[in-house]
């Protein structure tokens, strides 16, 4: 379905704006392989009243290129929720793509790659958070947003690393759950009074940065400013300078506007930032996530041309999961 699309005239203008952002991330050759899917993706999701959303995670080419809504899993949802496109294209991995459908159930919800999963997700299943329940009769169930629906179906309230303290402050009891992240967890544990039980899973991008990670980057790179996700280890949040999501991060960026940055964090969230603040210098960390790194432009392009594939919910377990989500929503 693609082997039509050429690097021409039209295109070259169409995309000049995106081209222009984008030269120091892409090559000549290479932008004109990627520009052509750029323009054939921007007319056809008008002609669908579709509408893409781009994590932050996305690499640079999807999340300025063709995103029209871009931001963490809370932004995404709270957009999704509010849209009123006819088809929802979801860049970024599986959870996001049921959390959208489980706010949008009469909207066509498409994933570029079913197979873009979340080892977060992974780790838990609606049978364990059944067997917490029952271990834990009395204690709420704070499920971060990386779950499946079946699992948010289990739980009391959702969280993102955004919120997670604000949720757990919030709640009416001095011990809550905390599933599956256990780092998430730790972190939170750091900014409450209340007792924190957890769940023994983690991000297989976040867990792979150590100390010495930023120790290195501090020797390279004088007067880095360090920026570290809540799902890395404790040893290395200790290393950083600041702690936060990864809008909570873009907000410090490009608030404070450090001349030198390391984000730890997904690396193509540095990229992004970097492509539309040319005057700051992103160090790369360069820990990629094999499973965002499914969605590509070509991808999306078959997603829209042929509308799937489609995320599809059983809808006693929507309306079960959407009960966590909005509380999320309403004390976010």
């Amino acid at each position: 379905m693609t082997e039509n699309l050429a690097y021409t005239d039209e295109v070259a203008q169409a995309t000049a704006d995106v081209h222009a952002m984008l030269a120091n991330q892409y090559d000549e050759p290479y932008w004109q392989t990627l520009a052509p899917y750029i323009y054939e993706i921007n007319r056809l999701k008008k002609e669908k009243n579709a509408v893409i959303l781009a994590h932050n995670y996305m690499t640079p080419d999807i999340f300025h290129g063709v995103a029209d809504i871009v931001g963490d899993s809370l932004a995404l949802a709270r957009e999704a929720a509010k849209t009123d496109a006819d088809m929802i294209i979801q860049c970024g991995v599986h959870f996001m793509a049921e959390t959208s459908k489980t706010l949008c159930m009469d909207k066509k919800v498409i994933i570029p790659d079913m197979k873009a999963g979340c080892s977060l997700a992974e780790s838990i299943t609606a049978a364990d958070v059944k067997l917490l329940r029952e271990k834990y009769p009395d204690v709420p169930i704070v499920t971060y947003v990386n779950t499946s629906a079946e699992v948010k179906a289990e739980s009391d309230v959702c969280c993102t690393s955004g919120n997670a303290v604000k949720i757990v402050n919030a709640l009416d009891s001095d011990t809550v759950l905390m599933i599956p992240d256990k780092y998430l967890a730790d972190y939170t544990r750091q900014h409450t009074d209340k007792t924190i039980l957890t769940w023994e899973g983690s991000c297989e991008v976040h867990e792979r940065f150590t100390p010495e990670d930023i120790q290195n980057f501090r020797k390279r790179y004088e007067g880095v400013t360090v920026l570290a996700h809540p799902e890395c280890p404790p040893e290395v949040l200790a290393e950083a300078d600041y702690t936060g999501s990864t809008q909570q991060m873009i907000d410090y960026v490009t608030g404070k506007r450090p001349e030198r940055v390391v984000l730890i964090t997904e690396c193509s969230m540095s990229d992004n930032i970097a492509a539309a603040n040319p005057d700051m210098e992103l160090v790369r960390p360069c820990q990629m996530c094999p499973h965002m790194k499914r969605i590509t432009l070509p991808k999306i392009l078959e997603a829209l041309q042929t509308e799937g594939p489609e995320i599809t919910i059983d809808p006693e377990i929507a309306e079960r999961s959407l009960v966590p989500i909005q509380k999320m929503l309403d004390m976010s």
